[in-house]
């Protein structure tokens, strides 16, 4: 069984222009919030940190082009993204409420 969240690979997609409010242009993460993400440990922390930015990214308008960029991170890492599992969880909460 595969350590989707575990193994996931940081949510930078290399683009690292921070123009907004000290946050990237191309993942809205902030400089401390990408140190951070390389010090969490285990599926929880990791998925936690990946909701918390979904739904930033969500609220600015740019999840679309990120879930794009970070899908083909993962794919050239030869890791589970991290967005199936994530976006197949919101899915089932939105059909129960």
């Amino acid at each position: 069984m595969a350590k989707t969240f575990a193994k996931a690979p940081s949510p930078c997609i290399s683009v690292c222009k921070f123009k907004i409010d000290g946050q990237c242009i191309g993942c809205r993460m902030t400089k401390p919030e990408k140190k951070r993400f390389k010090r969490l440990e285990g599926k929880g922390e990791k998925r936690a940190f990946l909701v918390m930015l979904s739904d930033r990214l969500q609220a600015a308008g740019r999840y679309a082009y990120w879930s794009r960029m970070y899908r083909r991170r993962c794919e050239k890492k030869g890791r589970p993204c991290p967005l199936d599992k994530l976006e197949a969880g919101l899915d089932k909460h939105r059909e129960a409420a």
